[in-house]
């Protein structure tokens, strides 16, 4: 374990504050983005459609850039608080790179009126495009800035643990699988390496995309391969999603045993679980692309193989660590183990439902409907949102007002919880029911009751957005409620 004195802890304290704060704030705006965009398809709100897909762009965007960057941020403050010293200036460097790069995504598309969606799909950003150019291309840079903050900081973060643990290959537990004595290896060492590495390869192809769009940007008269783009696009965009889950795994893994006061072992399991996860998740994305024929048959079925092989050997191995962790512990349910648990039902109900819509028989009928939102809605907003905000609450608390009764941020948690499912059960009706995405309205559709349902549900959708907000309202109190009295004591 690191031996950090006070001093270095404060200073890290408030870097990760820095990233929490910010997050706080960003978090609701984008939340009420997705929330104009159902009383749009709800015919409550009009909005036109370049206006549409801005938001839609920017909500997409936006928020998985932001849940990755409190997610890595979270990581970062517990590797260098208890794992090994990383370098502070290289974290303010992240920080403000891409804060950067986030203003700038938000100018190209709140003001530039960049629509491209936040699958930016081949040539769409410049084929009866509706804006600007220069949309496109600081829209582009903008995503490219904020990718490089993320590879020095994954860089530098794998670094550090590489030194301090004697090699690459000892992050990943290899030597749990050779005879003799070794080094402990911290789980969430371990899940950190797995979450972290296969995102340097995600950021990379990412870049390489985004540097094609701006070469076509400024020469016309270049072309690309459509269907490589749309490969690269996915590979990003899916590995991006994963990762930022796996980060918040990572800190069940490193926190969790501070409540049920059992230790979180790493064996030859843990370790084949994760080794596998971080091979198959590789490859997982090509399910996105059952619909190109243009792919070959032999990658589609790799795509359905690959896909299962991701979602069971992590899942399985941290739904029994949990359990194992929890059963009989005799810890007191604060709103920490709360999240945690609630947090792991949202990534195995998500995973479900993904999993449903990567079987190919079932995928020819939900690829195009709101089956597919809604699936990666649950295990971001019910998984991967739930563990930030249990990393949070333990942040804000302090680590001994993390074991205290926390009765307002339960209320708020309890709202939350119900806002939440009651929002993506709409979603999961609407795709059922051949409810299409990425439509901006329903006016057009003549088929069935299609039109009808898809609106009614999107209204209801939205009064479950407000109980969320409520809920959000409630935790934020909450939260700077307990930041306020422990900066008091402090002082």
């Amino acid at each position: 374990m690191s031996t950090i004195d006070q001093v270095e802890k404060k200073k890290e304290r408030k870097l990760v504050l820095t990233w929490a704060v910010t997050f706080l704030i960003v978090f609701p705006l984008l939340i009420i983005l997705g929330l104009f965009m159902r009383l749009n398809q709800g015919r409550v709100v009009e909005l036109d459609y370049t206006q549409f897909y801005a938001f839609m762009t920017m909500h997409g965007l936006g928020m998985a850039g932001v849940l990755f960057s409190i997610a890595f941020a979270g990581l970062w403050y517990l590797i260098s608080t208890r794992i090994t010293k990383l370098n502070l200036g290289v974290g303010y460097f992240v920080y403000v790179l891409v804060l950067l790069g986030f203003l700038g995504l938000a100018y190209g598309t709140m003001i530039g009126n960049f629509a491209a969606g936040w699958y930016m799909l081949y040539p769409l950003p410049f084929k009866g495009a509706s804006w600007a150019v220069s949309s496109t291309q600081i829209s582009s840079v903008s995503l490219i800035v904020m990718g490089v903050a993320w590879l020095v900081g994954i860089l530098h973060l794998l670094y550090a643990l590489a030194k301090r643990y004697g090699g690459f290959f000892n992050l990943l537990g290899w030597q749990y699988l050779r005879k003799g004595e070794h080094e402990k290896l911290p789980a969430l060492v371990l899940v950190a390496t797995i979450a972290l590495v296969p995102g340097i390869f995600a950021f990379l192809v990412g870049a390489v995309m985004l540097i094609m769009f701006l070469l076509q940007s400024f020469e016309p008269t270049l072309s690309f391969d459509p269907l490589l783009l749309k490969n690269m696009t996915f590979f990003f965009g899916h590995m991006l999603v994963n990762i930022t889950l796996y980060c918040g795994v990572g800190w069940v893994y490193g926190l969790l045993p501070e409540f049920t006061k059992r230790e979180w072992k790493v064996d030859k399991v843990v370790v084949y679980s994760w080794n596998a996860t971080f091979f198959f998740i590789i490859f997982a994305y090509l399910h996105h692309l059952y619909m190109d024929f243009a792919q070959p048959t032999s990658v589609q079925y790799l795509g359905q193989i690959f896909s299962y092989g991701s979602a069971i050997p992590a899942t399985a191995v941290t739904m029994f660590g949990v359990i194992a962790q929890v059963y009989h512990s005799k810890m007191k349910w604060t709103i920490f183990p709360l999240t945690v648990l609630f947090g792991m039902m949202g990534w195995a109900i998500g995973g479900f439902a993904a999993i449903v819509d990567t079987t190919i028989a079932f995928n020819t009928g939900l690829h195009n409907t709101l089956w597919v939102p809604a699936h990666f809605h649950t295990y971001m907003l019910m998984g991967i949102v739930l563990f930030i905000f249990g990393f949070l609450f333990y942040l804000f608390s302090g680590e001994e007002g993390i074991h205290q009764e926390n009765k307002l941020g339960k209320v708020g948690f309890w709202l939350f919880v119900v806002g939440a499912y009651g929002f993506l059960t709409m979603f999961y009706l609407s795709g059922i029911n051949g409810v299409p995405r990425r439509f901006a309205d329903y006016q057009g559709i003549e088929a069935g009751q299609v039109k009808e349902i898809g609106a009614q549900l999107a209204r209801y959708a939205a009064m479950f957005i407000y109980v969320v907000l409520l809920g959000l309202l409630v935790m934020y109190w909450s939260l700077f409620t307990k930041l306020l009295k422990r900066k008091e004591a402090s002082a």
